[in-house]
Formats: structure tokens, C-alpha cells, sequence
């Protein structure tokens, strides 16, 4: 049970780092139409940023500088060179971003090398922010922090197992949810918000009512790229900082989009945390459907042809459940779960 409910937590902490991600790439779509290809080598360049600064002045810092440099690098990026393109449709759009994804890896390669930065995270950030304690005796207990070892001592007649939760992890989570807060209260609640969502659904009358909308969509561009950079420092300093880190998330992400709908920032919120739990909550369960018919009575040969795909345990078709669940919303609710957007 204990080991379960870990899993939950690193699946709820793992979707919430999507959300992360995915808020950004949401709300530049939900703005622009633009379907960012280089929105994960954004989140990259924030790690390694931080990376950086952290040498020079210290992780947190880092922590508000970094995002902001990653801002205005696609702010910049928007300005010169996206919004030429702009005019053109989505396939030049796509083709952009997709060279600047490229550009950015190679830069990093140069700059950083090809093997992993040592990033790691501060002092307060070390350590596990609690335990989760298995009795056989007396049930589940959460103890802030390490554990004492005489509580995780296990007796003749009582079974006792410790799980800790990483301090960065439960870090991510904080942030990730002030992050919602943040966005829906700057959305709904602020005049910034009310020219965003009018430049959004009425960008001809936002002009004419004297505010500059082209500035805002290069506002929103940047600020989508900062919440990458944001989340870059948070992935970077939780996992492993290295180059291959914005491919290992750049299907993911988009998945996250599609499942939660294209344009929908409470969508991204919720297909975030679907596709986290899906990715580790299967983890627990290393059974088959050959095992599973097995416990019904009925048995499955190996001379049987779909025998090899049967016998695949759910622990390990983890990883592909997500674009099973993507093909799913594709074929039967193509807007996704909460999508706006018809296009």
C-alpha cells in the first residue's frame, strides 16, 4: 500500500511538471494558433540557465532570473522572426519553431557538452519532505521528514516499511498549483487578462479600442516560454540536466495538449495529471493478461499468435498507454476532453 501510494504522488508530482509545460504551449495556442515545436528546447535552456546562474548567485536567484531570460529570448524570437512568418499559415509557423528546436540543441551541445550537467538542488531542497511509514500492525503514517531508523525497525510480529518522498518533488508540486492559481487569477481577474481573452476572440476590436495587439500576442509568446523555463529549472534540478532532456519530454508534452484540448488551460491541468498517473500507477502492477486469464480459469497457449503481446505485463507497456490513450480522444472526442478551439 505504502509503495502505491508513492506512485500516486510521483504521478501527481510528474503531471503537475507537465502542466508546467504544457500551461505555456497552451496559452500561446489558445492566443496565436501557433503550435510552438521548440516550446520543450525553451524548458531546456531554463535548466541550464539556471545552471549557470546558480554558480554566480545562487539557486533561487536563479530561480526567477532564468525563466525571465528565457522570457525574453521568445519574446525576441516572436518578434524577429515568428511573426514574419505568421502571415503564412500554420505549416511555415511549424517549419520555424521546428528549425529553432534544432538551433537551440545544437547552441547547448556547444556550450554546455554533451554529457549531463552536475545541477544539483540547494540545501533546503535535499532531503526528503516526509515518510511514508507501512506498519503490518497498525496501518499507513506520514512522518515529516526522515523517519527515525528505530520507527522503520521491523520486529517478529510487526512488518514495518519506509518509503521517503523527495523534498525537490513535493517542491515541484508547490509550485506547479501556485502556478494555476497564478494564471487563472492574472486570466479572469485582471485587466491584463481581459485584453488578453479580447485579443483571443476579438483581436480587430482590441485595436481599436487603442491596445496593441501584435505586442500582446509577443507578450504571450514570451511569457509561454518563460513558464517553460520555469519548469526547466524545476526538471532540471529534480532530475538530470542534459541535452536529450527537452526530446525526452517533447512527445509528451503535446499528448498532454491533444488529451486535455487544444486551447484549454483547465484541459492542460487535467490531462497533465491523466497522463502522469498513467505513466506510474502501472508500475505496481507487473500481471499479464495471460496471468489475469489465468486467475478466471482460462488458459492461454503459446502456440496462441497474440500469445507475445498478452504476455506484456502493464509495469511494462507503461510508457505507451499514453498514445494509447491519445489515439482514444482522437477517434472519439477530437477536440479533447475540455477543448474551446475548432481549429
Amino acid at each position: 500500500m505504502d509503495q502505491v501510494f508513492i506512485n500516486v504522488l510521483n504521478g501527481i508530482s510528474s503531471g503537475l511538471l507537465l502542466f508546467m509545460l504544457s500551461s505555456g504551449l497552451t496559452l500561446i495556442f489558445s492566443m496565436m494558433g501557433v503550435l510552438n515545436f521548440a516550446h520543450t528546447s525553451f524548458y531546456m535552456v531554463g535548466a541550464y540557465a539556471a545552471y549557470s546562474l546558480t554558480r554566480v548567485v545562487g539557486f533561487w536567484p536563479a530561480l526567477v532570473l532564468a525563466p525571465l531570460l528565457v522570457g525574453v529570448m521568445g519574446a525576441l524570437f516572436e518578434r524577429l522572426a515568428l511573426r514574419k512568418v505568421h502571415k503564412f499559415g500554420h505549416v511555415p509557423e511549424l517549419l520555424v519553431t521546428f528549425g529553432l528546436s534544432y538551433v537551440i540543441l545544437e547552441v547547448v551541445q556547444l556550450v554546455w557538452g554533451r554529457a549531463a550537467v552536475p545541477f544539483s538542488p540547494p540545501e533546503l531542497l535535499q532531503g526528503s519532505a516526509f515518510t511514508v511509514v507501512q506498519s503490518s500492525l497498525q496501518g499507513m503514517s506520514l512522518v515529516a521528514g526522515v523517519a527515525p531508523p528505530e520507527m522503520c525497525a521491523s520486529t517478529a510480529d510487526n512488518i514495518i516499511k519506509c518509503s521517503r518522498f523527495p523534498m525537490t518533488r513535493a517542491f515541484m508540486m508547490v509550485v506547479a498549483l501556485l502556478m494555476l492559481v497564478a494564471l487563472w487569477l492574472l486570466l479572469t481577474r485582471t485587466r491584463i487578462g481581459l485584453v488578453i481573452q479580447a485579443a483571443l476572440t476579438h483581436p480587430e476590436m482590441a485595436e481599436a479600442l487603442g491596445h496593441n495587439v501584435p505586442r500582446v500576442f509577443m507578450l504571450v509568446f514570451g511569457s509561454g516560454c518563460a513558464l517553460a523555463g520555469l519548469a526547466g529549472v524545476i526538471g532540471g534540478v529534480t532530475f538530470v540536466t542534459e541535452p536529450s532532456m527537452a526530446a525526452i519530454v517533447g512527445s509528451i508534452v503535446f499528448v498532454v495538449v491533444v488529451v486535455g484540448g487544444m486551447g484549454s488551460l483547465a484541459g492542460a491541468f487535467v490531462g497533465s495529471l491523466l497522463i502522469g498517473l498513467l505513466q506510474t500507477l502501472p508500475l505496481t502492477v507487473d500481471r499479464s493478461l495471460v496471468d489475469l486469464a489465468a486467475t478466471w480459469g482460462w488458459t492461454i497457449t503459446a502456440d496462441n499468435l497474440a500469445y507475445p503481446v498478452l504476455k506484456i505485463t502493464l509495469a511494462q507497456a507503461a510508457p505507451i498507454l499514453p498514445y494509447l490513450l491519445l489515439v482514444l480522444i482522437l477517434i472519439f472526442r477530437p477536440k479533447g476532453l475540455l477543448g474551446t478551439r475548432e481549429d
